[in-house]
């Protein structure tokens, strides 16, 4: 939000954003002997536009009238495009349990991650989608969640709820239910569309 385009051209702000959030990730770790990361998923709705930006296998769904919709694709190395990118830079994909860039990582893109860096970029993918009253909710959860719930169960799950806190536990407690084995981090966001109010001039 501290951008200067935050507002004017909020696209650039995200995409400029990203890459500088995982310099800043990399420099917190310059003196230590850890070699972490992490994914992201941001949803920022400025007016009736919301921008969705994701690094990883995070992922955000919208639903609209009932039917979920995902905003994100998940960053995981066996998508076609990102395996070629990471062979074109002289990475490589293997199978190891899952499809890992390296044979160690199990996403593509992500804050961190110093060791494979050249390979697992923090460019985001950024998605626009302009809001009327037909959104209901918005979902965005770590992979523990989309790893055992898919996204018509998440939003049919949340949409039971009318608060989004506990909506959010309701998915995270069905994640690991059904034996998630990631971690599982959760967000509702209910949106509250402005009934227009009718008028009714009374006549004298």
């Amino acid at each position: 939000m501290k951008h200067p385009k935050f507002i004017t051209d909020t696209k650039l702000a995200i995409s400029e954003t990203y890459p500088q959030t995982d310099v800043d990730f990399l420099d917190s770790e310059r003196n230590t002997y850890r070699d972490d990361g992490s994914t992201a998923s941001t949803a920022v709705l400025v007016g009736n536009h919301l921008y969705v930006a994701n690094v990883g296998d995070s992922r955000t769904i919208i639903s609209k009238a009932g039917e979920a919709i995902p905003l994100s694709e998940d960053h995981k190395p066996n998508r076609t495009d990102e395996r070629k990118r990471i062979e074109n830079a002289g990475g490589v994909v293997m199978w190891a349990g899952t499809w890992r860039v390296g044979g160690v990582l199990a996403m593509s893109r992500a804050f961190g991650d110093r060791m494979l860096k050249q390979f697992v970029v923090a460019e985001p993918e950024i998605q626009d989608k302009e809001i009327d009253e037909e959104f209901e909710l918005l979902v965005l959860a770590s992979d523990g969640l989309w790893d055992v719930v898919p996204n018509e169960d998440a939003v049919s799950l949340a949409g039971a709820e009318e608060e989004p806190e506990k909506a959010a536990r309701k998915l995270t407690e069905a994640a690991f239910t059904r034996g998630s084995a990631d971690n599982i981090t959760c967000i509702v966001v209910r949106f509250h569309h402005e009934k227009a109010a009718s008028v009714n001039p009374k006549h004298e």
